[in-house]
């Protein structure tokens, strides 16, 4: 059977052929079986071998959070979380646990059936890997253990010096697919806070973006928040982009917000955030690239990196997928490749450097 194979997971008759109906509608999508738990759907991705699984969190027998822990340390797969609004924190623990991305049950939004088929398209691209089974979770959030991996300097392009050795005054991070668990488990790292202000661009639905921030918010205790235009930034401070605006920084140390253009493929923009940070702070600016498809945030770090800033990008290991990040190293933006288990510490000893 050619095409993209999906397994749709939901205790819901009803919803399990809403989504088989909307995936039908292309036809370089299969639904090859539905399970009504957990349990069923450990069972299905095994013997189906399907290339996506669409699945709900609340399940009667099994529900989706240990079945999603269990199919990615034995079968793994592309997983893609579709819950209720109301679920999202839950959610978010199912990144976690190796999910890829949570999209929100809403059947009758514009645009719902063309936005669900084409995450669909995208998620059967990634090359997931097996997750241990944890024999236990960080008591916070629930956050991974990642096997210990070291951290690479990248050789200055024609001879040049990178000084690593200066005190920095803002973190600039830029995420996408994979992002959300990456920045929990980075933030977790900060336990006695952060002593700058860290500016993140993570794409994600509009609708799970306020989930994502109560999530990180309880695994740091640093604080977690949409920024507001004109804000002046602080810190021990992390901020987000509200749904539907594209964030920068200025010179002045401020926020600003600008509402997202119709059109525009990637929001927040990393790009813009990244580029603007450069522009502010100069040799004292920090930027980070972290797991994601497609190429935006380079450009802002080729700015930061101009201006005299210092950027890591997650390495391949540890990456859900490695889109963004990989384009970041070959495009010659990067002074440290650094394992996310690394990232956070990295980032501390920077920033306490004076």
């Amino acid at each position: 059977m050619s095409g993209i194979r999906v397994l749709i997971v939901d205790d819901s008759q009803m919803v399990r052929d809403m989504l088989a109906d909307i995936l039908s509608l292309d036809s370089g999508i299969t639904v090859v079986g539905m399970a009504e738990n957990g349990l069923q759907a450990i069972e299905q991705t095994a013997a189906l071998k399907p290339d996506v699984v669409a699945m709900d969190i609340n399940m009667p027998v099994m529900g989706g959070l240990e079945a999603i822990e269990r199919i990615m340390s034995s079968t793994p797969v592309p997983i893609l979380v579709i819950t209720d609004l109301d679920q999202a924190s839950i959610a978010f623990e199912a990144l976690a646990k190796g999910a890829l991305d949570v999209y929100q049950k809403s059947f009758y939004a514009e645009g719902m059936a063309a936005d669900l088929i084409a995450k669909v398209k995208l998620l059967s691209k990634v090359k997931v890997i097996r997750h241990i089974l944890p024999k236990s979770a960080d008591a916070r959030g629930g956050t991974p253990i990642f096997h210990r991996r070291k951290s690479v300097s990248v050789p200055p392009p024609n001879g040049e010096r990178r000084d690593d050795r200066r005190a920095f005054k803002i973190i600039a991070i830029a995420s996408s697919t994979g992002g959300p668990r990456a920045l929990a488990l980075i933030l977790s790292e900060m336990r006695e806070g952060c002593p700058v202000p860290i500016v993140v661009a993570q794409h994600m639905s509009d609708s799970f973006v306020g989930g994502l921030l109560d999530w990180l918010g309880s695994v740091t205790p640093i604080k977690v928040k949409f920024a507001a235009d004109g804000e002046s930034l602080r810190e021990n401070h992390v901020y987000f982009s509200p749904p539907g605006m594209h964030m920068t920084v200025n010179a002045s140390g401020r926020l600003a917000l600008l509402a997202v253009p119709p059109g525009d493929l990637f929001h927040p923009s990393c790009n813009m955030l990244l580029a603007s940070v450069g522009e502010a702070f100069g040799t004292q600016s920090l930027g980070v690239i972290l797991t994601g498809m497609g190429d935006d945030g380079v450009e802002g770090l080729r700015n930061i990196r101009k201006h005299g800033g210092y950027t890591v990008a997650q390495d391949e290991a540890t990456s859900v997928v490695f889109g963004m990040p990989k384009v970041a190293i070959d495009s010659g933006v990067i002074d440290k490749i650094s394992p996310v288990s690394e990232i956070g510490g990295l980032l501390k000893q920077l920033v306490l450097r004076k």
